[in-house]
């Protein structure tokens, strides 16, 4: 496997909205799009007519300059604004205003870095830029888009903030650039400058080449698992070309989620074709060293000196601590149900393992969700004072998480109490016993039988039966009989 990574390189091109903002970057337009009736939400600046000028959004200069920082970034003291022309129907004015490193353009940040962590390893991907520029509008297809019989066109995301973060091409597989993809969005999130939950929030182009060969482009990708599966089926599909003899053509492609494949769109665009010059309508920007430092300043926790201290003060393991500062949503919920419940180890037991994995399941976010953090705490608490077993709790959880309902009341709706009937427990075990004798001679021998007795009894009760004293009662008359056995 290590010697296949070795021969890809994949780098990435992300644009992430900056979603705290309540307007666009060049005008006084609301930047909450979604949901909103399509072309209501623009006026001659986003549109493009002619006669409008621009006006550069202070806020989103200083959320990213956040992100840069965060980043590790050189922030650009004077920074300026380029024309980037092309059309294209999302596009009304044919040009995209953007910011460029060549041709005397400065961009807002270079030369900056993120870790990541994959499977204990640690690694580096070098970050060549940040900068800022507008949204496109929105294309509406009716199907896949090279089946489509018409596409609709709703400028309401003309003009949203973009964040645009290009690395290097230091990423080895689709995993890593997922683990990427993660760890950035909790960073953009700890700053609270980004919201990962709202659809197409963060987009991804990503640029990957085989072997030192050809580049090739897969546009807009907008989740972590589709970055993986979409990179794992071009990697699949390029060596295919290779072994039959093919030829990578330089070009860009579309991920299609539906169907799992890359698309051609068109060759891939050289440079020039742009034909980038400054945007003449925006002087460039100077920022001084003071309004740097003090936006530095004000900078919340990011999300590995979080790790640090919920390692520190929570005494996680560094894998738990990993996985809960992975999202922003994730930690906080954390912090409060350690709040309620001072068993932090507990409480990260019940997150990572079943909460997570039944949102993960079900496509869910944390957010979009029912649970609470006095939900899962009311859930544990009821484990700990032995109304319901531990078994109980996890088949309950997912109605929790589905719905308004407290645990109490499930428990309750669902007779899901833990059975404590001694004499009731005591008729059951007496049952059991004479059904299996050859595993009750066993288990006077052995361990591992027991354990089936037990699972025997739990069967019979659903689960319900209080697991310590179905052991201490099995145990007991098991007892009884090597006594017996031995008289």
């Amino acid at each position: 496997m290590q010697k296949i990574e070795s021969t890809i390189k994949i780098g990435l091109e992300v644009h992430a909205q900056l979603t705290s903002l309540k307007s666009k970057l060049f005008c006084s337009c609301s930047s909450n799009y979604r949901g909103k009736e399509p072309n209501s939400l623009v006026c001659p600046v986003c549109l493009g007519l002619p006669g409008s000028l621009p006006v550069l959004n202070e806020k989103a200069v200083e959320y990213a300059i956040m992100a840069a920082l965060a980043l590790k970034c050189k922030i650009s003291y004077k920074m300026s604004f380029f024309r980037k022309n092309y059309y294209y129907p999302d596009l009304p004015k044919n040009f995209q205003i953007t910011q460029y490193d060549r041709a005397g353009g400065v961009p807002l940040a270079v030369n900056g870095y993120l870790f990541i962590d994959d499977q204990g390893r640690r690694k580096k991907i070098r970050i060549s830029r940040v900068h800022l520029e507008e949204d496109p509008g929105r294309l509406v297809h009716t199907g896949p888009i090279d089946q489509s019989l018409y596409t609709l066109v709703d400028y309401n995301r003309s003009g949203i903030t973009l964040l645009e973060i290009v690395t290097e091409p230091d990423m080895n597989s689709p995993r890593e650039a997922r683990i990427f993809l993660q760890k950035l969005r909790s960073v953009l999130e700890h700053l609270g400058i980004f919201d990962g939950s709202l659809e197409g929030s963060m987009r991804c182009d990503a640029n990957i080449s085989l072997f030192g060969g050809t580049r090739v482009e897969v546009k807009n990708i907008t989740s972590f698992k589709e970055v993986e599966r979409a990179l794992s089926f071009e990697i699949t599909r390029q060596k295919g070309l290779i072994e039959r003899g093919g030829v990578i053509k330089r070009e860009t492609r579309h991920w299609d989620e539906i169907r799992r494949i890359t698309i051609s769109l068109r060759s891939k665009e050289e440079e020039q074709e742009y034909r980038y010059f400054p945007e003449p309508d925006l002087p460039p920007i100077v920022l001084s060293s003071n309004y740097i430092e003090k936006i530095e300043s004000n900078m919340p926790e990011l999300p590995d000196d979080r790790l640090k201290r919920f390692i520190t003060i929570y005494g996680l393991p560094r894998y738990d601590a990993g996985v809960l500062v992975s999202s922003k949503a994730l930690a906080d919920f954390f912090e409060e149900c350690v709040k309620l419940y001072n068993k932090p180890k507990d409480v990260s037991n019940w997150m990572m393992s079943d909460l997570l994995r039944y949102l993960y399941e079900n496509n869910l976010e944390l957010q979009e969700s029912k649970i609470t953090p006095e939900k899962l705490v009311e859930m544990i608490t009821l484990i700990d004072r032995g109304i319901i077993s531990g078994k109980i709790a996890k088949k309950i959880l997912p109605t929790i998480v589905v719905t308004e309902k407290t645990p109490s009341e499930i428990v309750k709706e669902e007779g899901m109490i833990k059975i404590s009937d001694n004499e009731y427990l005591e008729n059951l075990v007496e049952r059991i016993f004479s059904e299996n004798p050859k595993a009750v001679e066993d288990a006077t021998k052995t361990e591992k039988a027991v354990h089936y007795l037990i699972g025997q009894l739990m069967k019979l009760t659903q689960g319900k039966a209080d697991p310590s004293l179905a052991s201490r009662i099995i145990n007991e008359k098991l007892n009884q009989l090597r006594t017996k056995d031995k008289d």
